[in-house]
């Protein structure tokens, strides 16, 4: 049977009518006026009441909230040392002023409840007035995020397109195509311009990088509180407070390197959980993506899926996936560094033998030689690879491939009796 319908409200509305019983010695309209005022009054009075109850209540909110924190540092430390009953005694200190502050704020909500239950309506606040006018945002009809679903830089984020170096450019494709479903981009190691030798590269192809560095150094701060958050509500309050910076792809693509940093420098515990952070970033960017909306308007409704088992586990289970790539793309990049060692090695044992021992059977010095090569042959030579060397070749005349490539067996750095 359905609940009948719950007509007590409108045994408070107060109708003009109401004021029609005067005394016939009083003006009606001086009686008029003087009960309207009255209502005024007591209801400006419960407006300033309740406001009053709405600042005790947000202040109680922030000092529990800072209490929490406190007991949960508390107990972490009391963990790690179990005999301190100092520790006790402060925590229970704590848990007494928390529970009497839940208490009042409870008292204080059930005030309010009170003032809405026996509100009495009227004229004045059965309705509200809204206002006809309509303006047009000049942005109308402009997407405020990314293709890819993620905030745009700031206006005053945006710089000149930065020069990056060969090496950066590497680790950024590397780290592309070892992410896989974030598909986002950057290195933490190219938080500082490249110096040296550098390559220009046209603006559409750097994207985003283009207002990393800055980023990183406006906002680094930032992205490191987040990536140490344990938990999700942790994550989701910071979000909330912190969307404008977070949910841009350059705070994905530090995220995205931090993970691998921290597993190069055999910090496992770390990237486990920067990368948990760097997904949790991802998938809201892709979220937005999906429904074709700003991705800070999703935060609450991703954070809400996260209390579905089935939505959770599948997180996890993404939240792994990132991980391993993470551990596999660390140990390719262990192997990469490490060669760059040993040419590097190479090079400067070489530099150190005097001259006239490292000359080639034909008379000629290497490093001389090394230095005259065309880049393609460098690379080849510095990486030991037959097949790009012989690539590199390809693109020049023959007349030029045998003079550089006579000049290289005559110094030594190519045995012309090898494969």
């Amino acid at each position: 049977m359905a609940k009948p319908f719950d007509y007590s409200k409108w045994d408070k509305i107060e109708l003009s009518d109401d004021e029609d019983d005067v005394h016939p010695n009083i003006d009606r309209e001086s009686w008029f006026r003087l009960k309207h005022r009255s209502r005024v009054e007591r209801e400006e009075n419960e407006e300033k009441d309740k406001k009053n109850i709405l600042a005790q209540i947000e202040q109680a909110d922030q000092r529990m909230k800072i209490l929490r924190h406190d007991i949960q540092k508390i107990k972490q430390q009391q963990a790690a040392d179990l005999d301190d009953d100092d520790d006790l005694d402060e925590i229970e200190a704590l848990q007494a002023e928390l529970d009497e502050l839940e208490a009042s704020n409870a008292k204080r909500y059930e005030k309010l409840e009170e003032y809405e239950k026996n509100k009495k309506w009227n004229v004045d606040n059965l309705g509200t007035v809204v206002s006809d006018k309509t303006e047009v945002s000049k942005t109308a009809g402009k997407k405020n995020y990314t293709e890819s679903g993620f905030i745009p830089p700031k206006d005053e984020d945006t710089l000149e397109p930065t020069v990056l170096g060969k090496s950066d450019e590497t680790e950024v494709d590397a780290a592309v195509d070892n992410e896989g479903a974030s598909k986002t981009t950057s290195s933490k190691t190219i938080i500082n311009p490249a110096t040296g030798p550098v390559e220009k590269f046209n603006k559409a192809d750097i994207g985003v990088m283009e207002t990393y560095p800055q980023f990183c150094e406006k906002y680094a701060d930032v992205v490191e509180d987040f990536m140490k958050i344990p938990d999700l509500n942790g994550s989701r309050d910071f979000l909330l407070q912190h969307a404008e910076v977070l949910l841009q792809e350059n705070a994905s693509n530090y995220l995205l390197l931090a993970s691998l940093e921290d597993e190069m420098n055999g910090r496992r515990e770390a990237m486990q959980r920067t990368a948990r952070q760097s997904q949790i970033i991802t998938n809201i960017a892709e979220l937005a993506k999906t429904l074709d909306t700003h991705p800070g308007n999703v935060i609450l409704p991703f954070f809400k899926r996260m209390e579905q088992r089935e939505h959770l586990e599948e997180f996890i289970k993404g939240v792994k996936s990132f991980q391993d790539k993470i551990v596999q793309r660390a140990v390719v990049k262990r192997r990469e560094i490490d060669a760059e060692r040993a040419v590097e090695a190479t090079s400067k044992n070489l530099e150190e033998v005097p001259k006239e021992e490292r000359l080639g059977p034909g008379g000629l010095d290497p490093l001389e030689v090394i230095d005259t090569l065309p880049e393609d042959m460098v690379k080849a030579f510095e990486s030991r690879d037959v097949e790009q060397l012989k690539a590199a070749l390809m693109k020049l005349e023959p007349e030029e491939a045998d003079y550089h490539m006579k000049r290289c067996v005559d110094s030594g750095l190519w045995n012309a009796g090898g494969d």
